[in-house]
């Protein structure tokens, strides 16, 4: 057997991913020839096809999926270890992965900017994504999470800023069609809601159960698109009191319970317990608490 050579199967690997030799060429900034001339090297060194080649792209063979699944744990191990070796370092130089959702990352920006000029070797690489990737999975350092205090085992949460949400509508809104005073009078006016994904949250359902479909006139799974919508004079809808104090022409509804203020928990700073002293994880939880403790968002 040929010797093997890891950087054959880091290429084969992100063809795995990528499902094209073009498309692997784009991510590691090489050309078509050179990943084509990496895949048949391991592939002649293993004795193993690993690729079925087609005109749609490369498709995984049985031994191929195998070794992207191992070379997935691998990657994975690899970033464990990149950690650990910079914790111990506790330099500020490197990278910081942070992931939270879309609706939260402005909020990030100030704190990241204040962190950088004090740190300028540090680089911040930020995923923003309805998805859920537990700092466990060891992908990513730093996820900040929103609702209850995360109660999952090796995981280190600190608290940053409470979390607070209202129903809203615009003036213009109000002037044309006035707003409920009770529950009995929803399906008169016209709502802009999360969809289905949004509907476990307790705010949300409380009202949404009390609502027609045709009432509902506007759904997203964005509540920054809700937002738009309202400030645009659409309907009524859930945002959160620090985004929605920015624009005067909105108006908070008061006069039914349901609509209310409710504290809809807090924004969680969570990250593995084998990264607690890394000085670079605590120093920006300071940033960002020091940077939102005037907020209050959803």
């Amino acid at each position: 057997m040929q010797k093997l050579n890891w950087d054959d199967f880091k290429v084969a690997h992100t063809v795995a991913k990528a499902g094209s030799l073009a498309k692997a060429a784009t991510i590691l900034k090489c050309n078509h020839t050179t990943v084509l001339r990496h895949i048949n090297r391991l592939e002649d060194a293993l004795n193993v096809n690993l690729f079925i080649r087609h005109q749609r792209g490369y498709q995984l063979t049985d031994a191929g999926q195998i070794m992207s699944e191992t070379l997935e744990d691998l990657n994975t191990q690899f970033i464990a270890l990149e950690d650990t070796l910079q914790s111990i370092q506790q330099d500020f130089s490197g990278k910081i992965r942070i992931t939270t959702v879309t609706s939260y990352s402005p909020l990030l920006v100030p704190a990241m900017q204040q962190f950088r000029k004090q740190y300028p070797k540090v680089r911040i690489e930020l995923l923003a994504t309805d998805e859920v990737i537990p700092p466990q999975s060891g992908n990513i350092h730093v996820s900040l999470r929103a609702g209850p205090e995360p109660k999952e085992p090796d995981l280190i949460a600190k608290h940053v800023i409470s979390l607070k949400m209202s129903y809203f509508a615009s003036k213009e809104y109000m002037s044309e069609y006035g707003l409920p005073q009770s529950e009995g009078e929803f399906n008169r006016f016209h709502w802009l809601m999360p969809d289905s994904s949004k509907h476990h949250i307790p705010f949300i359902n409380q009202v949404i159960k009390h609502l027609k479909n045709d009432s509902i006139v506007y759904t997203s799974n964005q509540f920054s698109d809700i937002q738009s919508a309202v400030i645009s004079g659409m309907g009524i809808g859930p945002l959160s009191e620090n985004d929605a104090i920015k624009y005067p022409n909105l108006v908070r509804l008061d006069g039914c319970p349901l609509l209310c203020t409710e504290n809809v928990g807090a924004l969680w700073y969570t990250y593995h317990k084998d990264l607690k002293q890394n000085a670079k994880i605590r120093a920006l939880y300071e940033y960002l608490v020091e940077h939102t403790q005037h907020l209050s968002m959803v």
